[in-house]
């Protein structure tokens, strides 16, 4: 190596954020240990056997750490330079994966080179981290400049997103939504993370209550629209400043619903229920509209819209719900708790939380698991790594390995907080975001609070791709940073 170079890596090596790849080599030991935990079978086998999942797994970090290393030699400019063509890469190489892969547990997500199996999904989420940073360092480039620089960003997530999904492999397709987090970092409007949570509040009220009914509606209905009523009043105190406004929306839901039931009595009419609430919605969205208008309160337009939103999202819910797959069905269904399927969707689950629940406040203790050592929880080994440290570490390895996870995704804002560039900075911001998603989601999926998705524990699940791929994140974001301190 030339003299020059070696200065110039010296140099980088100097300004690496040691602190992130301590962490990093924590969880990578402590998930290779995992996974010897959750393949043990009481044959003694050692963890360093090629022949075990955790041997495997450690040729895979040996690896890593080469590429790491690599990742780190690479001029920080060229990320830049080339994040566009990565990511025209990365869309081809998705494209043709469901052509070439195997059919795999009905997903076509896999590339086989041989003895070695890549999934292009965990490739494409540092691709577009770098694609989506690129177009966010362009010359003068605000997201709410104009509305074309919306659809840029927002079509940069989504094109790998519908790719994937052609793999029929939705839980790595998810993972992607994480970005829009960044998107909201950058200037987008709260106001469409609040669609997205009203849409999600609306539509686990929907389903987890269609069976009951209340006046002669789903009772699930008959809760959106109080919801829907409650928010335009909250929106109305927030926006208007005049509690006059939310005064008048309250006896204009309570009165309207009132005349109209009354009418229909005099009448000898059997009114039904929905016809009554979407009358009141109606009425109200009516007079936040005026209101809006005569006060030149143009915000108070957001109350109208936002119930309008949310009465057609309700009408839309059951159409989404049943173009799932039944399975994926049931799994929502499990997690909500309106079907147990102890046997099936929900078995998974049910063993994980039982293991968990047996670990206690110290655990069984190393290779002493029986729900893992007996084979109860299916996946172990990968999406649901988590249950096997929580049985044999019990919740003070539960928390240790909660705190390393909190430490690195604080120590990435951290990082992204401190560049002077949009590019750092947004590609930082993708990496935490990736790391929040996939934290909550599978911790989620393994103690019951999300439907299960096959998202793999980063650095903890046994796999290469998921491996190379966190780590070619997290090292171009340390390449990334270090270059901030101080150029070669």
């Amino acid at each position: 190596m030339p003299l020059q170079e070696r200065n110039n890596f010296a140099l980088t090596l100097r300004n690496v954020d040691w602190l992130t790849v301590a962490i990093y080599l924590l969880m990578v030991v402590a998930g290779a240990i995992s996974i010897y935990a959750a393949s043990y079978d009481f044959d003694e086998a050692s963890i360093f056997s090629f022949d075990e999942f955790s041997g495997k797994q450690l040729r895979w970090i040996g690896l890593s750490l080469g590429l790491a290393l690599v990742l780190l030699l690479i001029d920080a400019r060229m990320y830049e330079t080339y994040a566009y063509p990565i990511y025209a890469v990365m869309l081809v190489v998705l494209a043709v994966t469901p052509f070439i892969a195997p059919d795999i547990k009905g997903s076509h997500s896999w590339i086989v080179l041989g003895p070695v199996s890549l999934q292009p999904a965990e490739f494409a989420k540092f691709a577009t981290a770098l694609a989506l940073a690129k177009l966010f360092s362009g010359y003068h480039f605000l997201l709410n400049a104009k509305a074309s620089n919306y659809v840029r960003a927002v079509a940069i997530i989504i094109v790998p997103i519908v790719l994937i999904l052609a793999q029929n492999e939705t839980g790595s397709a998810l993972t992607f939504m994480a970005l829009f987090f960044v998107l909201y970092r950058e200037g987008m409007s709260g106001l469409i993370l609040f669609a997205a949570l009203l849409s999600v509040v609306i539509f686990v009220v929907v389903v987890k209550f269609a069976e009951s009914t209340v006046l002669g509606m789903p009772s699930g209905e008959f809760a959106v629209f109080i919801i829907v009523e409650v928010m335009v009043v909250a929106m109305a105190v927030v926006y208007n400043k005049r509690f006059e406004v939310a005064r008048n929306l309250v006896l204009w839901f309570a009165g309207s619903g009132i005349a109209l039931w009354v009418a229909a009595g005099l009448c000898g009419v059997e009114l039904p229920g929905m016809i009554v609430m979407l009358s009141v919605i109606g009425v109200a969205v009516v007079y936040t509209v005026v209101e809006a208008l005569r006060s030149r309160g143009h915000r108070l337009l957001i109350a109208a819209f936002s119930a309008v939103y949310g009465v057609v999202f309700m009408f839309c819910v059951h159409a989404a719900f049943n173009h799932l797959q039944p399975h994926q069905q049931m799994r929502i269904k499990v997690v909500l708790g309106i079907e147990q399927d102890l046997r099936g969707a929900g078995y998974n689950v049910n063993q994980s939380k039982i293991a968990i629940g047996s670990g206690g406040l110290l655990g069984k203790g190393f290779l002493n698991g029986t729900q893992t050592k007996l084979k109860y929880v299916p996946e172990q080994h990968t999406d649901f790594i988590f249950c096997t440290i929580g049985e044999e570490e019990g919740f003070i390895g539960s928390l240790a390995v909660t705190v390393l996870f909190l430490a690195l995704i604080l120590r990435t804002i951290s990082i992204a907080e401190r560049q002077h560039s949009a590019f750092s900075r947004v590609y930082a911001y993708c990496v935490a975001s990736y790391f929040i998603f996939h934290f909550c989601i599978n911790i989620g999926m393994v103690i019951g609070l999300c439907p299960v998705i096959g998202i793999p524990l980063p650095f903890f699940s046994y796999g290469g791709s998921s491996l190379w791929g966190f780590t070619i994140l997290l090292f171009i974001m340390l390449r990334l940073d270090a270059a901030r301190r101080g150029r070669p």
